[in-house]
């Protein structure tokens, strides 16, 4: 049932032929070999392998699981330790969690693989909801209330982990509403120096083409002044990814066919990156098919600033942006995605959704 099987027995069978003198073709490079079987096992490889090897390299980081008694986040926790991508960090009852891995079949085990936190009893608990409280007393929270949080609220939990540094990094959000989630990492963690918003981007693997959309989770209706951070924030996660963003900014207007108020946005916007974001490929309002295909935009104008198709989609509002990701992830993308990408928080946090896999875990590790 582990996919990862086929980069451990074919080598081993092939390296067998080849010993026993079967093999009429001998591989002669194993790694080469290797890497071209990963891409049958998963779909995002060629986008995460830089990635993978980048947190290899520090895989002491120690990541916390919010929700550590899932059975997704144990199976990415046997991967993580696997494939030593970085030391995992256990949110859950002991009990459930091994009683868990045992079913599951898992090799990983408690106080060896991974650290576990026990949310009923550990030490830290008096200093974490008194820094808690300390973070929310003017905020309507009450010591009673701090210290009843603390003890329930798994992802308050990581987050004030990642504060204190007891964590390097958490994912969260694979139960419960996205909202939720990012309520306890804004009062924890807020948002990085310079930022006015938190934003969620998603990278879909689609055939021929990788696309990702913004702001698929967090903001309802952005104006032009937000759309032009998140749409900067997104550019510089994905030159972190070393990908070159080409943006497109995505209306039911195209070019100026329409001045209705959400056009006037998306131009309003463009506007405002011109200023702020020079160098960045950017442009609209325009259509979705002609954000992919130049010919399109092509018929629409001549000087446009964006050469050849887009790959990150900024949309004018959650509605789009999510319908839109939903669509392409189950009708095109084989429910392989990357995200949500928390763009805009002070630390390396992040909040997935109920329906994420085990790679998507994985990968946002």
């Amino acid at each position: 049932f582990d996919p990862r099987l086929i980069v451990m027995i074919a080598p081993a069978v092939a390296k067998a032929a080849m010993d026993s003198g079967v093999a009429t073709r001998p591989i002669t490079d194993f790694d080469a070999y290797r890497s071209q079987l990963e891409q049958f096992v998963y779909h995002s490889g060629n986008f995460m392998k830089p990635i993978f090897s980048s947190a290899r390299r520090a895989s002491a980081r120690r990541i916390v699981y919010a929700e550590g008694e899932d059975e997704r986040v144990l199976r990415a926790v046997q991967v993580v330790v696997d494939e030593k991508l970085a030391r995992p960090v256990v949110i859950g009852r002991p009990m459930v969690v091994e009683q868990r891995i045992e079913r599951l079949g898992l090799r990983v085990r408690p106080g060896t693989d991974f650290d576990l936190i026990n949310p009923d009893r550990d030490d830290r608990y008096r200093e974490y909801w008194s820094e808690y409280l300390r973070l929310t007393a003017r905020k309507g929270v009450s010591e009673a209330y701090a210290k009843l949080e603390m003890r329930r609220r798994p992802t308050l939990i990581g987050a004030m982990m990642v504060r204190l540094g007891a964590a390097d990094g958490m994912i969260c959000g694979t139960a419960g509403p996205f909202s939720e989630h990012l309520r306890y990492i804004d009062q924890v963690i807020g948002k990085q120096k310079g930022s006015r918003v938190y934003a969620a981007m998603n990278t879909l693997m689609l055939p021929g083409r990788q696309l990702t959309l913004v702001d698929t989770h967090v903001n309802i209706d952005p104006d032009a002044e937000q759309l032009a951070e998140i749409t900067i924030a997104a550019a510089d996660e994905l030159r972190r990814f070393g990908i070159l963003p080409k943006v497109a900014l995505l209306s039911h207007s195209h070019f100026g066919s329409s001045d209705h108020p959400s056009a006037l946005k998306m131009r309003e916007t463009l506007a405002r990156l011109r200023t702020l974001a020079p160098a960045l490929e950017v442009d609209g309002e325009m259509h979705g098919d002609a954000a992919l295909d130049p010919a399109i935009r092509g018929a629409a104008v001549t000087d446009c600033a964006l050469a050849g198709g887009a790959n990150l989609l900024v949309m004018p509002g959650i509605d789009a942006a999510n319908i839109s990701y939903n669509l392409l992830k189950t009708a095109a993308g084989n429910n392989v995605a990357i995200g949500p990408v928390l763009l805009g928080a002070a630390r390396p946090v992040h909040v997935l959704t109920p329906s994420a896999t085990v790679r998507r875990i994985v990968n946002m590790t």
